[in-house]
């Protein structure tokens, strides 16, 4: 089965970690950009010294770029890696796109549709390009020809069936590994709708992943990782919801009065163990290939929590690693 890693938002250089991870048989590589790194400059860097990994954001949002301009960047990269881009399109947060971008976050499961399929169309369609829709309307400007799949971030169900609608694969972040089938579902019920095939949608989820020959550090890389997204994400908080709902609440509340810890407290084990993969070496690669081989599952993308002490996060490449 195909294996991709996201490249840690602390990764202080890219290129080398693209190699490596590359050598030791990685399919894809992913990089996301919520601030201080620009993810089409980091892939290309990445693209330069390496052959083979398919190369793609994780996610690029749709407020802080138009969809031409994701478009080309996209279709820049495609032709700068031999055909090995891959766009991956999410709404983010309010608080990226208000206090960041200084945007409205106003329809985002609309904006997730439009962007992404209309940066399709511009990457991978024939002809001119022409576009009426509600936040979009674009008129007579050449396809790109790249042949770039699009896909996107969906946790909740607006945004999966924008996903059923348009995009060539799903990222889905914080949903319980047991719900993902059931997820997927709205996904292919909204393809089914629009004569596509759900079978040809990649399902790519992150599994925050931590290994260590201290199996308790490795826990509590993931206990800090889902208190981050719980706490900070209202859709995250929603995803987890769906199987944790007090859990999540109590995550969510200490997060937002400003404890840290105590969010980081309210994170079961149970919660720990549906939502990333732990252990010592041989416990890891076990609960790793467990995830990976469910039915819903594709192509599994390793995720390093931020923060993480660097001996867990080399432990984690290598043991993790399809060779």
């Amino acid at each position: 089965m195909p294996r991709g890693i996201l490249v840690p938002n602390d990764e202080p250089d890219l290129a080398s970690f693209a190699e490596r991870v590359e050598s030791l048989g990685y399919h894809s590589l992913w990089t996301g950009e919520l601030w201080t790194r620009d993810a089409f400059i980091a892939l290309t860097q990445a693209a330069d010294v390496t052959t083979d990994i398919g190369l793609g954001t994780a996610i690029a949002n749709v407020y802080g770029r138009t969809p031409a301009t994701l478009a080309q960047a996209a279709a820049t990269l495609n032709r700068v890696s031999d055909g090995r881009a891959r766009l991956g399109l999410g709404t983010s947060t309010r608080k990226a796109v208000e206090d960041l971008h200084g945007m409205s976050f106003e329809n985002p499961a609309r904006r997730l549709h439009e962007t992404a399929e209309l940066a399709g169309e511009f990457l991978n369609g024939s002809g001119r390009v022409s576009y009426d829709g509600e936040l979009f309307e674009v008129a007579d400007f050449p396809a790109l020809g790249a042949d770039v799949p699009v896909y996107t971030a969906a946790l909740g169900p607006a945004t999966r069936r924008a996903t059923g609608r348009v995009a060539d694969g799903w990222l889905p972040h914080n949903i319980p590994f047991g719900r993902l089938s059931e997820a997927f579902e709205t996904i292919a019920e909204t393809a089914r709708e629009r004569d596509r095939d759900p079978e040809e949608i990649t399902v790519a989820p992150y599994i925050p992943s931590a290994v260590s020959d201290d199996p308790d550090r490795a826990r509590e890389a993931i206990r800090g990782h889902v208190a981050y997204y719980v706490g900070s994400g209202e859709g995250y908080r929603r995803a987890v919801a769906q199987q944790f709902p007090d859990g999540a609440e109590a995550v969510a509340e200490a997060w937002a009065a400003g404890e840290r810890e105590r969010a980081r407290e309210e994170v079961t084990d149970e919660m720990v163990d549906a939502l990333g993969v732990w252990g010592s070496p041989d416990e890891a690669r076990d609960q790793f290939d467990r995830v990976a081989s469910m039915d819903s599952i594709d192509d599994p993308l390793v995720v390093i929590p931020n923060g993480t002490p660097q001996d867990i996060k080399e432990q984690t490449i290598d043991v993790l690693s399809p060779a």
